[in-house]
């Protein structure tokens, strides 16, 4: 069986996240590689834009409870949106740990490690809301072409 490189497999988020998942910092944008000989010439790095869709691509860092193994307990989702997304609100005041659930999720299959390498998943979204609120709710609101209801964050 030959699986082209780069397809990706929608999946629910509870597939991937069974025990939920929480985002630990901010939503960045995701930039291309500048070599040090690259900057020295004046080259600045751009934010990568996904090949499949056209979109700018964000990246997020969250943590997986359920993950067996301490390298799978953190994962980073690379976010596709035409305006940086808005993560929900801090569920514990001081503390950047917010739990969410990501929409339009997809994997694709990936070989990661340095030394020693493994099976691993690059994990895309189209968006993400706070747990317990519908398709309906505000964090949730969407418009055509994966752009973001919500305003860009400052």
């Amino acid at each position: 069986m030959a699986v082209p490189r780069g397809t990706r497999f929608e999946i629910e988020h509870d597939a991937v996240f069974p025990a939920g998942a929480a985002i630990v910092g901010p939503v960045t944008p995701d930039m291309e590689y500048v070599s040090n000989e690259d900057k020295a010439r004046g080259k600045q790095p751009k934010q990568k834009i996904d090949e499949q869709t056209g979109l700018p691509q964000w990246k997020v860092t969250v943590t997986d409870p359920s993950a067996e193994k301490d390298r799978d307990k953190s994962a980073t989702v690379t976010l596709l949106d035409r305006v940086q997304p808005v993560p929900p609100p801090a569920a514990m005041q001081g503390f950047d740990f917010r739990p969410v659930v990501f929409e339009g999720l997809t994997v694709e299959a990936r070989v990661m490690g340095e030394k020693f390498k493994y099976q691993g998943w690059a994990l895309r979204a189209t968006g993400m809301r706070e747990p317990g609120s519908g398709a309906g709710s505000k964090q949730a609101a969407k418009t055509p072409a994966g752009q973001s209801g919500q305003q860009k964050a400052a």
